[in-house]
């Protein structure tokens, strides 16, 4: 039994120790890469960078330009109002103050200044926000075009690595 059982055990510990020896086809060797195809890459990443940041660049100037339109359209918007208010009390005023036979007459010229001054501030808030409008047409096409550089720059710096890669 002794026998026996020595033989279990030594087998247990040759079957455990075989198991958990390294094999040879774990892992493949990889060549290391040629000196071109490196250099290329490294060329590659540099672009990559520089068009980044070229791009962010690109956008954080077209934010502020569409910030800047944004505040001179309210800008212009609130000081187009302030005009119209100060005619239409202007117009008010001088109807309120007027003769009671020139009334009407006072009443009515007044109400023609009201519609005219807030016609006039509509139109003001209307080219204001055209001007925004465009700023900010012109923004996106400028963030666009940059996006679009820096994909190029990207796929330029992936070709010219399988190009390295392919001469031998």
């Amino acid at each position: 039994m002794n026998k026996l059982l020595a033989t279990l055990i030594s087998g247990l510990i040759v079957t455990g120790a075989f198991a958990q020896a390294p094999t040879t086809t774990t892992a493949p060797v990889v060549a290391p890469a040629p000196p071109a195809v490196v250099k290329a890459e490294v060329k590659a990443d540099k672009a990559n960078v520089k068009a980044g940041t070229a791009e962010a660049k690109v956008d954080a100037k077209a934010d502020a330009k569409v910030v800047k339109a944004e505040a001179k359209s309210t800008d212009t918007k609130a000081k187009a109002q302030a005009k119209a208010d100060k005619a239409k009390d202007k117009a008010q005023a001088k109807a309120a103050v007027a003769e009671p036979k020139d009334k009407v007459a006072a009443d009515a010229k007044a109400e023609k200044v009201v519609v005219k001054a807030d016609a006039k501030a509509d139109k003001a808030a209307v080219t204001a926000d055209a001007k925004s409008d465009k700023v900010k047409v012109d923004a996106k096409a400028d963030k666009t075009n940059a996006a679009t550089a820096t994909n190029a720059v990207k796929a330029e710096g992936k070709v010219d690595v399988k190009a390295a890669a392919a001469v031998k």
